[in-house]
């Protein structure tokens, strides 16, 4: 739609005047032979979930034909070491032309793509992460008739040296404007460059943790993006990962996604936000101002599989240090309607009928517009130590499962709260309900339970469910939350040790 051209800040689609999904091998040629590009970066997400590099350095055109055409060979080994083995390690990266965009910080004028990993017979990688989450869309697609869409909000802390004016106080930095927050302009660059990189972004923000310890400022940060189709959420996650973290690098300044640094203080989530929609692209979640069936079975199905889809969603250890029960993150399997003590949450949507901008200005017409396609369903227990793919994999999978429950309704019902579920006078309703895992250890425990489900029309592959349930259980970690109590040291360790994670 050229309405999606007119403002895009990706400069290849100003330069081709076309959506990235309609991008070419021939496009892209065009690109890099008229904007002078001598570079191109194929970027790869890895088992640790970040981004691994080919550089090129363009000598001949018919070298560019030919990475542009075969991709190239790496040695998966090194970045899957969990289940691909040395004696049989080759792989093709191959680049995905709708990613393209131009690295904002190499001084060389160097395009990027991301790519997908193809084995010996050039096949798609069964195990990949990426095509995993092809494969479950496109079963989601097959068993419904609809489409799964997802969106990110991105939490993460800004850490530098201690600050002495214009102070915020402890744990109270939500939506705090400059000088009060430190980072308004760091993060601002963060969504310039995301948005050139084809991030699709909502809004930015600080966030709720805010604090001083041993001479640092820490503040909490988000960059939260627009609902678009699954793997291009996916895609823009990893990307807008990449870039904070770089620029971060440029600027002096610390940055971590990890999901608990410090006892006490707030932790960063990676809540996803999902909608289903029609094959027109209708939002299928509300209908005159009601959430609907589709979403209520979506729903059962998210509930049913919670505690597996920590597997993908909560990592290592310091993710069990966030969802602990009386704080914001959930611990408790239900859902409910804008209530942040629940796993799921429907947010608040546009489903009133007032025109509320022409109350906010006198001069405007009411428009009695339709924004029913802004109604979301929120899952808020991952974090950053997530696999990005796989998460919303399984939550694609999950909201699949709803849709095969047949009592998918009823269950609904049954976890459904509207009220803070942590309240005394709730203890009764609150010991009905399954909780969370407390560990990777339990993670894995429920992700076996489950692994039918994820493993039903072949989208997970047995072999790499059990090297997640190893991984999980690697760990060793069931009673982390006991040990904490009794050494703190161990906390920090494992802070210390997973500060980068994802």
């Amino acid at each position: 739609m050229k309405d999606n051209i007119t403002m895009n800040l990706n400069p290849l689609v100003q330069f081709l005047q076309k959506n990235p999904q309609e991008f070419t091998k021939a496009d892209i040629i065009k690109y890099i032979e008229a904007k002078g590009i001598q570079m191109v970066n194929f970027r790869y997400a890895a088992q640790d979930g970040r981004l691994k590099t080919l550089n090129f350095v363009l000598t001949n055109r018919n070298y560019l034909e030919q990475i542009l055409s075969a991709g190239e060979r790496v040695d998966g080994s090194n970045i899957f070491p969990a289940f691909i083995n040395a004696d049989s390690s080759d792989l093709y990266v191959v680049p995905r032309f709708s990613t393209a965009f131009v690295d904002p910080f190499n001084e060389i004028p160097t395009l990027c793509f991301l790519c997908s990993y193809f084995n010996k017979d050039g096949q798609l990688m069964a195990n990949a992460p990426e095509n995993i989450l092809r494969k479950a869309l496109k079963s989601f697609e097959t068993t419904t008739g609809m489409a799964f869409h997802a969106m990110g909000e991105l939490e993460y802390y800004v850490i530098a040296e201690e600050e002495t004016l214009y102070l915020t106080e402890n744990q109270r930095g939500y939506h705090e404007s400059t000088p009060f927050s430190k980072f308004e302009q760091f993060r601002t660059e963060c969504m310039l460059l995301i948005a050139q990189a084809g991030g699709q972004i909502k809004y930015g923000h600080s966030e709720v943790g805010n604090f001083t310890l041993d001479g640092k400022i820490y503040e909490q940060n988000e960059i939260e993006f627009l609902v678009t189709e699954a793997m291009d959420a996916a895609d823009q996650l990893v990307i807008a990962k990449w870039i904070i973290r770089s620029l971060a690098y440029q600027y002096g300044l610390n940055v971590t996604f990890a999901p608990k640094i410090t006892d006490g203080k707030a932790g960063s989530g990676l809540h996803i936000h999902t909608r289903i929609v029609d094959k027109i692209g209708d939002n299928k979640m509300v209908d005159n101002g009601k959430l609907t069936t589709t979403a209520k079975t979506a729903i059962a199905g998210y509930m049913t599989c919670a505690a597996s889809l920590t597997a993908f969603g909560n990592t290592n250890p310091t993710s069990y240090f966030r969802l602990v029960p009386h704080q914001e993150a959930p611990t408790t399997i239900c859902w409910g309607d804008r209530n942040r003590s629940v796993l799921v949450r429907v947010p608040l949507g546009w489903t009133h009928t007032n025109d509320i901008v022409a109350d906010a200005n006198p001069l405007e017409k009411p428009q009695h517009n339709n924004l029913s396609q802004k109604q979301t369903v929120e899952f808020r227990c991952p974090d950053g130590s997530a696999d990005i793919y796989l998460l919303l994999a399984g939550l694609v999978i999950a909201a699949r499962h709803g849709f095969e429950m047949e009592n998918a309704l009823s269950f609904a019902e049954k976890t459904y709260v509207n009220v803070n579920i942590h309240k005394p006078e709730e203890k009764e309703r609150l010991l009905s309900l399954e909780q969370l895992p407390a560990s990777c250890w339990e993670s894995a425990d429920a992700l076996s339970e489950k692994r039918a489900i994820y493993q039903n029309y072949g989208v997970f592959p047995a072999e790499m469910i059990d090297d997640i349930i190893k991984y999980l259980k690697s760990f060793d970690d069931k009673d982390i939350r006991k040990d904490i109590v009794k050494n703190h040291k161990i906390m920090l360790e494992l802070v210390n040790k997973y500060f980068y994670c994802g």
